[in-house]
């Protein structure tokens, strides 16, 4: 199944199972749990058919009991302990504040982790290797990448010289990924300067402060906030000709200018791939967390003309997908 299939609409007649035969199917189905943000990777449609590619069909052996924050990472503790309450099977939780949730929700039901930085630097597992507990899953690194985003920037725009960042400052891995940064623009050369939007309502505000600071570069330092505003933020890089680096290919599939990130489909894909081992009688301490081996570096063409940019030729034949 290609990429557009896994993320892609599902029709209303899939979705639609016959009620009495569904109330029979059900009884002995598994019950997996979703919590997550707002996020097409991790949208209800892309687990279900993840799932079923796996063999688990809702309505025939599964039964799925999906839970989003809409935003507001505060939610996620109430929806946690509604999972629970429900003595769903496993629960993919899907960011770190929905994992933190989970874990403080339960230390017998299952948790897979999707989207979650560095698990074992925010102490979300034992170790990589056995991670214990009632918590797995595969890492994402996002923001140990940051040392690398902010090398192919500079390559991208040899007169780089100052940067912002946009991040939200409530989650703990964005957090870390701000430190990455700082710390990856010193050795660089590069000045840093940080720009917090710690709900949707500030993003703008944020956006104009930007605009003000006249920075040469904008490195969005995505999360389910900032995320659910990528087509937004990408339309201001755009209007206000300000070149935008990126951890989310999908980001430059909207406008962006560059990305360089985990291959998010197949992350999520991973995930499930646990879920699956799960159900079928592993335990969660005993699989152990895997790293990330495929990346993406993607890069918007259309964007960089109307930015009056020329991509390097030598970093157009490395990326993996270029959108003209």
């Amino acid at each position: 199944m290609d990429r557009r299939t896994f993320l892609g609409t599902l029709t209303g007649g899939f979705l639609a199972a016959p009620l009495a035969a569904g109330a029979q199917q059900e009884r002995g189905a598994k019950r997996v749990g979703v919590l997550s943000a707002p996020e097409p990777f991790t949208s209800l449609d892309a687990i279900r058919s993840g799932l079923r590619e796996l063999g688990w069909t809702e309505g025939v052996n599964l039964v799925l009991q999906y839970r989003s924050s809409e935003g507001d990472d505060e939610r996620f503790v109430s929806l946690a302990t509604d999972l629970v309450r429900l003595n769903v099977d496993v629960i993919i939780a899907a960011t770190v504040p929905a994992i933190r949730a989970a874990q403080r929700a339960t230390t017998s039901i299952p948790i897979v982790m999707v989207l979650n930085s560095d698990p074992l630097r925010l102490g979300l597992v034992k170790s990589l290797g056995r991670p214990g507990g009632n918590t797995t899953g595969p890492a994402a690194l996002t923001f140990d990448l940051v040392p690398k985003r902010l090398e192919l920037f500079k390559e991208t725009i040899p007169t780089l010289r100052q940067i912002a960042v946009l991040s939200n400052p409530t989650n703990p891995a964005v957090r870390e990924g701000v430190t990455q940064t700082e710390v990856a623009g010193r050795t660089l050369r590069l000045g840093v300067r940080s720009f917090e939007v710690r709900e949707a309502a500030l993003l703008d505000t944020a956006l104009g402060a930007i605009l003000e600071a006249r920075p040469d570069g904008l490195l969005v330092l995505s999360d389910p906030l900032i995320g659910s505003h990528t087509e937004h933020i990408a339309d201001f890089t755009k209007k206000h000709r300000l070149p935008s680096m990126w951890g989310v290919s999908q980001a430059v599939r909207v406008g962006g200018l560059i990305a360089h990130g985990i291959d998010y489909v197949e992350h999520v894909r991973s995930s499930l791939r646990y879920v699956d081992k799960i159900l079928k009688g592993a335990k969660p301490g005993d699989l152990p967390v895997e790293q990330p081996t495929k990346f993406e570096l993607v890069i918007n063409l259309k964007t960089a003309k109307a930015l009056g940019l020329t991509i390097p030729p030598s970093l157009l034949q490395r990326a993996d997908q270029v959108i003209e």
